[in-house]
């Protein structure tokens, strides 16, 4: 290469060089309307997760509350049977004071009437053993009442950490659906339009199709066949959380009245409801078979066969029938089936 050549190169290469810090960087394509929806329906999801840990919650703090309470009504009791032994062992001991001053032999030495003594000594001697029963009670009596204490502040803390886990998940829940509001107010007012109009039509369309099954669905008899037919009537109504009805559900709000309808008392939680019926395989899965689903538990549908369930999703959406119920929760996966 002639040195020419060579300056030419080297000055191409330099320029480049100063050129390159000076290149923009390439710019991040936006979100598509599809991504930004998926995103949406993900922290709909997770409020909702949030939401079913808040009611699991709130049954065992409806628990805790009347164990505490009843253990504090027993506290009570134990407290004034404790105060009245006492108080009775109070005047005993006064009482064997004053009789103290002579000992039992000596008044049988000084006594007037020696055989009415003996008579009186007997009764005395009856009436110190029913003393020592009475501080054997009382000793017993005390015991009781420190071991309930103890066990009134081990539920109140319990108590407590329910309320606190409460409060957690329910703020959990809040916060998820505002994230979710906060990234659709970002979208132009159009994208925003065309994102609503494709969630109703989803909605719509999964509608009729939940509609058209349960007009068609067969009967099915017993505790099972109330159930599915309650909750199938229930098509169409919104998904809010906490909600058991009459127009408005959550997952395991509905799964409750249904059951409720059917003469079965469940607690308001799929987590809870886990714990009820007993356990049956999927593959054994029948009609009326409640199915549970996450790890933890945070969701509860009825199984109607033939691989469908009615289930009340999610915020923003509503209760419908839905295939595939084995993975229709997608990542979160099918953990139990209960049989009532």
């Amino acid at each position: 290469m002639s040195c020419m050549g060579l300056r030419s190169a080297v000055a191409i290469c330099v320029a480049v060089t100063l050129a390159s810090p000076l290149i923009a960087p390439i710019a991040q394509a936006a979100p598509s309307l599809a991504q930004i929806q998926a995103q949406v329906r993900q922290l709909e999801e997770e409020a909702t997760a949030a939401a079913e840990g808040a009611q699991a919650a709130k049954v065992q703090l409806a628990t805790l509350t009347k164990t505490l309470s009843g253990l504090k009504q027993e506290a009570a009791a134990q407290g004034a049977t404790v105060d009245a032994l006492k108080k009775s062992l109070g005047t005993i001991a006064i009482e064997q004071y004053k009789a103290g001053g002579l000992s039992q032999g000596l008044e049988l030495l000084f006594s007037a009437n020696p055989e009415l003594y003996l008579s009186s000594a007997g009764s005395l001697e009856s009436i110190t053993r029913a003393k020592s029963s009475q501080l054997r009670k009382f000793e017993a009596a005390e015991q009781r009442l420190n071991a309930t204490k103890l066990t009134v502040d081990d539920k109140l803390a319990l108590v407590q950490a329910a309320q606190k886990r409460f409060a957690q998940k329910s703020a959990q829940a809040i916060s998820k659906l505002a994230t979710a509001e906060k990234i659709l107010a970002k979208l132009k007012k159009e994208d925003r339009a065309r994102l609503a109009a494709l969630k109703a039509a989803e909605e719509d369309a999964d509608q009729a199709s939940s509609k058209a099954y349960a007009n068609s669905a067969g009967a099915i008899s017993g505790r099972a066949g109330i159930a599915i037919k309650y909750a199938l009537k229930q098509i169409g109504d919104r998904y809010v959380f906490g909600a058991a009805g009459m127009i408005t559900w959550d997952c395991s709000g509905l799964t409750m009245r249904a059951y409720q309808a059917a003469g079965v008392s469940l607690p308001h939680s799929s987590r809870a409801q886990s714990s009820y019926g007993r356990s049956v395989s999927f593959r054994s899965a029948k009609p009326g078979d409640l199915l549970f689903y996450g790890r933890p538990i945070s969701h509860v549908s009825i199984y109607l066969g033939g691989g469908k369930m009615v289930h009340a999703p999610r915020s923003g959406s509503r209760v419908k029938v839905v295939s595939n119920a084995a993975t229709a929760l997608g990542s979160k996966p099918l953990v139990a089936v209960r049989r009532f």
